[in-house]
């Protein structure tokens, strides 16, 4: 056959591909696959038959091979193909492999000479081949034919590219001898993916088809025109022989005697033909392997030694020992105990860096979310007004009141209070559904034994319900207190007698601190309340447009500057008279958008009247919301009248309006107390009832509860998976063991061939399809771009269809008028 030189490696690589193929990683050592690149009829599927050693291509002038074919041949005791579009089915006549190859090829090209980017996949097993990826690629063409598309010549280059920029591909830069050798496209390609030349080998093919009187002696000794792995002639079989049905035996005899036979190439015979250019590809093959060893290696030995400790846990564990099982059922919900602790209380180890999750998560509803939802409560300005105003004249009734009636404050304070049932019963069903997820996240580790799983789920969930009821019912009962009764002589309620004084006083007090201060803001009134960056995204592109800046906030103002180093400041925006509100987010923009506007209609920010400051996730959205109510900027909330206006209460009595905003005042003070308890006392009710409750539970009573089912046995069944896992564990652990040490024996019984030292390659020009000639009609050059490069690509990338089959589809599309750079060939 073709492929005598590779049989030496057979046997070990063989071993090793058996040991890695056993734990999932087959071809590993991402062995180089063979492209052939050329012209159209240069020989090139001739070239890949002789390597290959059997005769299985479609053949024909023109262009023949259409599509590209990745080409895997895997070692096997029998020879037979398989197409991957024919899952199932084996081909053991190579004549029915190419009748499956022409149709398959046709299914998608049609028959009139057209090309696909999907590439046929076919694996020949045979016991005489080395695993091994070979790709036949189209041949180079100028003009269309046929159905074929205008830009023919750039598809192809394209689809050439995709394969040969690989660095672990072996480039054979197929050229007829009765060509110009400096003209070939293949060699050009070739230069434009490996400038060094350590992976083109040339191959000059049809010498016995050069005109009487001729010879390529002086390019096949590498004197003219050279390259750094030279060039090797061979003599493919002619289409007459084809058609004769001449084997590659004799095929391979015949290329032999010409050699011997002519006077040109007597004296390199030896390194001419089919033959040696197999053994030049055994040399590169074996460096290869040789470099990708120590890889392997490494990497093997890691997951050797990351398999180590369950392994071992895995020899030992006996699935029908009751005792196992009583110890594994004490071991688990030991372990639940300790991962919901470190997820509730957090831990150093194994720290989420993307979310937020378990007690993160609750603290944020603390102290965050609920809140901001207690701040909703009382923005409704305009309606408490007119309810207030109402409550004044309805406890008045018939007669006129001089004095401002509590029983008015008393019925709008319980009414606020009760407001607080909803938002309150609401935080402790999002608190219950996270500390819900919180145990799932835990539990899912309960996965290998499915009964044990379920029946801490059923039991632990249960109990959280449980202490949700509970806590339900404390909650409203601190609620109902609250109503029970009005306590006016809260040390920080103003009271109806020092309403208006309180009020007086407080601005002489605050005039008096600024005075004292010369008018400097008190130190306490710049504590920092966040700091983070945010985007002013509703700026002119004409001033700018968008920008993203480091913003201060602090009780007094809302500063920017242009960077986190807080050097030079932007803008500094005083928080009075300021108010948010929600932004819709764009259709195009991923970003989360809120508003700052003044009350007063006055500008915000130069000639703006609104500032729009986007970030870039709800978490973060949420989070500047609730630091800025801290600062006392709160949402808008726009409030309608019955007749679908927002116009405000008109108050025609002035003593009435007196009232209202006294007892407006009063029910503010009054509501802050209630607010600044309720606030305390929710996250610590919740705390206590449910959260410490569940973590009590799981750690002393789960287990009791799991032993009363009286089932213990039942309960630590595996299931299948974890049945599996472990014998897949155990085999991997053999594998990898076998693995390494095939590889022991594989790197002390081969050796390396050097590189040929560097030649000038100069002669070969760069790749660029040939200009068309000037337009008949216009007279003016049409000018074409150039043909791609190739994508910029890493060493050692593994080459496509490495680990098995892929499904039919094209390699993922490169420019084509404007390519990325030539790549770095290290």
């Amino acid at each position: 056959m073709g492929n005598r030189g590779m049989e030496d490696l057979i046997p070990l690589v063989n071993r090793l591909q058996d040991a890695l193929s056993s734990v999932g990683q087959s071809c590993s050592l991402y062995l180089p696959q063979i492209a052939v690149v050329g012209g159209q009829s240069a020989g090139k599927s001739s070239v890949l038959e002789n390597f290959v050693g059997r005769d299985f291509l479609p053949r024909g002038s023109g262009i023949v091979t259409r599509r590209p074919l990745i080409l895997q041949l895997l070692s096997a005791n029998t020879e037979y193909g398989e197409f991957f579009h024919c899952k199932g089915k084996k081909f053991t006549d190579f004549d029915e492999i190419r009748k499956e190859i022409e149709a398959e090829t046709h299914r998608l090209t049609g028959s009139n000479k057209g090309i696909s980017p999907v590439p046929i996949n076919l694996r020949i097993y045979s016991p005489h081949v080395l695993n091994l990826t070979l790709v036949d690629l189209p041949g180079i063409t100028k003009v269309p034919v046929g159905d074929q598309p205008a830009d023919i010549e750039y598809q192809i280059r394209d689809m050439i590219m995709q394969f040969i920029c690989k660095e672990n591909c072996l480039i054979l830069a197929v050229t007829p001898a009765n060509t110009d050798l400096a003209n070939s496209d293949a060699l050009k390609l070739a230069k434009d993916v490996d400038p060094q030349g350590q992976r083109t080998i040339g191959v000059i093919t049809k010498l016995d088809l050069m005109d009487e009187g001729t010879d390529a002696r002086n390019i096949l000794e590498n004197r003219l025109l050279p390259l750094r792995r030279g060039y090797i002639g061979v003599v493919n079989r002619s289409q007459k022989d084809i058609d004769g049905k001449k084997d590659i035996k004799a095929a391979l005899l015949a290329e032999k005697k010409f050699f011997l036979s002519h006077p040109a190439y007597t004296h390199m015979a030896e390194s001419m033909g089919t033959p040696y250019l197999q053994r030049i590809l055994n040399q590169q093959l074996t460096n290869h392997i040789r470099d990708t060893l120590p890889v392997v290696r490494t990497h093997l030995q890691g997951q050797l030694q990351d398999l180590n400790k369950e392994a071992e846990k895995c020899k030992q564990f006996s699935p029908d020992d009751p005792g196992q099982r009583t110890k594994t059922l004490l071991q688990s919900v030991q372990r639940l105990a300790v991962d919901f602790e470190k997820l509730i209380e957090g831990s150093g180890d194994r720290v989420d860096t993307v979310n937020l999750s378990g007690g993160a998560k609750i603290n944020r509803i603390f102290h965050e979310s609920f809140p901001n939802e207690l701040v909703k409560i009382k923005l409704d300005e305009r309606k408490l007004r007119r309810e207030i105003n109402y409550a004044i004249r309805n406890t008045h009734g018939v007669r006129t009141g001089l004095f401002t009636p509590d029983m008015a404050f008393e019925a709008i304070v319980k009414k606020q209070i009760s407001m607080l049932k909803g938002p309150c019963i609401q935080f402790v069903d999002t608190v219950r559904q996270e500390l819900i997820s919180t145990v799932y996240q835990c539990i899912n580790k309960l996965s290998s034994y499915p009964k044990l799983q379920d029946e801490t789920e059923r039991i632990v969930t249960t109990e959280i319900r449980e202490q949700e009821s509970k806590c339900r019912d404390q909650i409203v009962l601190l609620i109902d207190i609250q109503l029970a009764y009005i306590n006016t002589k809260h040390e920080d309620f103003i009271g109806f007698t020092n309403d208006q004084q309180v009020y007086n006083q407080s601005n002489k007090k605050n005039a008096a601190r600024m005075a004292g201060n010369h008018g400097v803001t008190p130190p306490s009134r710049l504590v920092v309340i966040r700091k983070g960056w945010l985007t002013i995204s509703n700026i002119g592109i004409m001033k700018g447009g968008a920008k993203e800046y480091w913003f201060i906030l602090s009780a007094e103002s809302l500063s920017w500057f242009k960077d986190d180093e807080e050097k030079e400041k932007k803008y500094m925006l005083p928080l009075d008279n300021l108010k948010l509100r929600d932004v819709e987010k764009g259709f195009m923009s991923s970003k989360f958008v809120f508003a700052i506007f003044n009350t007063e209609l006055r500008n915000v920010y130069k000639d703006y009247k609104c500032l729009e400051l986007a970030c870039y996730s709800q978490e973060e959205l949420d989070s500047w919301k609730a630091s800025l109510l801290q600062a006392g900027v709160y949402p808008e909330k726009v409030i309608v009248d019955g007749q679908g206006n927002g116009a405000p209460e008109n108050f025609p009595d002035p003593q009435l309006e007196r009232q209202v905003e006294t007892i407006r005042n009063l029910v503010d003070s009054y509501m802050s107390i209630i607010y600044k308890t309720i606030k305390d006392l929710m996250p610590k009710t919740i705390m206590h009832l449910m959260i410490n409750s569940v973590k009590e539970f799981i750690s002393s009573e789960l287990l009791a509860q799991l032993y009363a089912l009286g089932e213990c046995s039942a309960l630590m069944d595996e299931s299948p998976e974890q049945q599996q896992h472990r014998e897949e564990v155990l085999r991997k652990h053999a594998a990898l063991k076998e693995a390494l040490a095939v590889i022991a024996k594989f790197s002390t019984s081969t050796c390396t061939t050097p590189l040929p030292p560097p030649v000038d390659s100069s002669w070969i020009q760069p790749s660029s399809p040939t200009l068309p000639r000037k337009s008949v009609t216009s007279g003016k050059p049409v000018v074409r771009g150039h043909a791609p490069s190739v994508p910029r690509v890493h060493a050692h990338t593994p080459s496509p269809s490495t680990d098995g089959l892929q499904p039919n589809r094209a390699p993922p599309g490169v420019p084509r008028r404007h390519p990325p750079a030539i790549p770095k060939v290290k």
